[in-house]
């Protein structure tokens, strides 16, 4: 079965259960995000998980584009990927545990759509503990549709148990996993689940729960299913393939490595690595820059600068000679293009950014060995130190730095290269965890305040500055909002105090805040403004629409969104923008903050 056809069949029968299919959320959070990127299905979810209401209703399926970083450099083996697809059904205080089971078991089991044999699967539930029960309920479910109970493993809360947007507070609850046997011969009678020939390909998690301050468990008076299905595993898995590399998702884009390379596929370790490593950097680069990103030494651009150039490198290490991306872009943009026909119309200026930014790491290095050059006549050595200080400034990779020490007769001090690396990465995800410590999971006061402030300064930049402002971003923890809009000058000191005026003014006037669910249509013709209007229009569903103001004083803003408001201006306090500048070409930053 081909991915496009897993997409389809899995969207199709959870269409024919009763859900309302949504469109993949961008792979860049919208409204406070609590991540660089969108990291699993459930991510833009999490606000309705924790009790707003969908749209779109209690029924949802989609499937849904994410990019992890954590494991940048795990790529190149049989699975792990940078950019990858999540096919999800969700229930929203609808159905529960039994329909949720029946329904996965319907998909993979009937003839009618996946058709695996039960001699293939088993699954796991959660064992109970001192905090919370075994979950009986699912394993008499799973018994009760044929699994055998050897083939149902009792595992805890590290295995079987799921918060939501990873909070250890709130909304949560106990899973159930389904595996598929990918050894040779028939799959054993007890399902071991640290035999690696079980591969797990769907979650159902069970959000039943709600965990207080103190610790406690409570139940949840509105209980949600939330289910994950990884795309790229499944497809390899139904195609008996070992690695997800040699699936059809990806049988385009290494045809075209192959070309660009004049090498083969699969003809040794280091080029096979190397291939994986440039098709999945390539295709993760398309997708993240389709979504708005450019590169850059920050936050999503720097991720983005960080593939482009690790793919380049890998290009440079198989052909050994500078060679262009081109088609291997055009390819990776081929093989999605279905599931995201929006490639299409952007696909020239995906190939410009890339070839913009290859063109930026070959001068990068012809940099670098000139530094090194000088560090050499200077020293007569190149130590661990000048070589993580080569990477950290000039992005020079460590493989080059150790070939010119070869060429010197000299290795390069790995251990010290690592310890300076690691203590880069300590420092660079202490600083993101900071950073990124808000987001849609957070709905504290303070950040609740400052998401709605932000609404009141776009209205406010709007009018000052005229209506071509429009939101290219934003992030916002419990101590400050920071927002992107599009205007090409910086701001003066009176434009500055007029935007705070007007914000504050709103305060003074204790505005209601309430929202109403309406169509695109109706949305539109009540003003409103929004940055994914055209993806809730293909869905024909409705949107949550934001109004700050009343009948009788007039509306001050209008706008989509899905995350938390106060309900009246006046809880808000003083508006106060601490900061601003660029951002990218055309677009302004604002940091701004909340006083009582």
């Amino acid at each position: 079965m081909k991915a496009n056809e897993l997409r389809k069949k899995y969207i199709d029968f959870f269409v024919s259960k009763g859900h309302t299919q949504i469109s993949s959320a961008s792979l860049i959070p919208e409204n406070d995000p609590s991540v660089l990127f969108t990291t699993a299905g459930m991510h833009p979810l999490v606000p309705y998980l924790m009790g707003e209401e969908h749209p779109s209703g209690t029924k949802l399926v989609d499937y849904q584009k994410c990019v992890r970083t954590g494991d940048i450099d795990e790529v190149g083996d049989n699975t792990h990927l940078t950019f990858f697809e999540m096919l999800g059904n969700w229930s929203l205080g609808d159905y529960f545990k039994d329909d949720a089971i029946q329904m996965s078991f319907d998909f993979l089991t009937s003839s009618e759509w996946l058709g695996i044999s039960l001699d293939k699967l088993a699954v796991s539930v959660f064992a109970g503990d001192d905090d919370a029960e075994f979950d009986q309920e699912a394993f008499d479910k799973w018994v009760s549709l044929g699994i055998s109970e050897s083939r149902i493993a009792k595992l805890g809360k590290e295995d079987n148990w799921w918060p939501a947007g990873g909070k250890h507070t709130g909304p949560q609850g106990p899973d159930s996993e389904m595996f598929y046997w990918t050894g040779v011969g028939d799959a054993p009678e007890v399902f071991d689940p640290e035999d690696s020939h079980w591969v797990e390909i769907w979650n159902d998690v069970f959000m039943q729960f709600n965990r207080l301050d103190d610790g406690m468990l409570e139940p949840l008076a509105k209980r949600n299913v939330d289910t994950g299905m990884g795309l790229e595993r499944t497809v390899a898995v139904l195609q008996g393939k070992k690695s997800v590399f040699d699936t059809d998702l990806f049988a385009g884009i290494i045809s075209a490595i192959e070309s660009v390379a004049s090498k083969k596929y699969g003809s040794d370790d280091n080029t096979t690595r190397s291939m994986r490593i440039i098709a999945d950097h390539v295709r993760s680069a398309v997708m993240i820059i389709n979504d708005g990103i450019e590169p850059s030494n920050k936050d999503q651009g720097y991720i983005l600068r960080r593939l482009i150039r690790r793919a380049v490198r890998q290009m440079l290490k198989i052909t050994e000679t500078q060679q262009s991306l081109s088609l291997v872009t055009e390819a990776s943009i081929s093989s999605l293009s279905d599931a995201y026909p929006d490639l299409l119309e952007n696909k020239d200026h995906i190939q410009e950014v890339i070839k913009k930014e290859e063109g930026k790491f070959y001068a990068t290095v012809e940099k670098g060995l000139k530094q090194i050059q000088k560090i050499w006549e200077k020293t007569g050595e190149i130590t661990g130190q000048d070589a993580f200080d080569l990477y950290q400034s000039f992005g020079f990779p460590l493989e080059l730095t150790e070939e010119v020490a070869g060429e010197h007769g000299q290795k390069v001090d790995r251990a010290a290269f690592g310890a300076e690396f690691k203590k880069h990465q300590y420092l660079s995800r202490a600083g993101a965890s900071e950073k990124f410590a808000g987001g849609l999971a957070d709905t504290s006061t303070e950040t609740t305040k400052l998401h709605t402030a932000t609404h009141l300064m776009l209205e406010a930049l709007r009018e000052v500055l005229g209506d071509h402002v429009c939101q290219k971003g934003s992030n916002i923890t419990k101590d400050r909002l920071r927002f992107d809009f599009s205007h090409d000058s910086k701001l003066t000191d009176e434009e500055i105090e007029r935007v705070e005026k007007v914000v504050n003014d709103a305060i003074d006037a204790k505005l209601p805040v309430r929202y109403e669910l309406l169509t695109i249509e109706e949305a539109k013709k009540r003003g409103a403004i929004g940055m994914f209007e055209d993806k809730y229009a293909q869905m024909g569903g409705k949107i949550k629409v934001y109004f700050v103001g009343d009948d009788e004083r007039g509306y001050l803003s209008s706008e989509i969104c899905g995350g938390p408001h106060v309900e009246n201006t006046g809880d808000l306090g003083k508006f106060k923008i601490e900061k601003q500048e660029a951002s990218s070409a055309g677009v302004r930053r604002i940091k701004a903050t909340l006083t009582s």
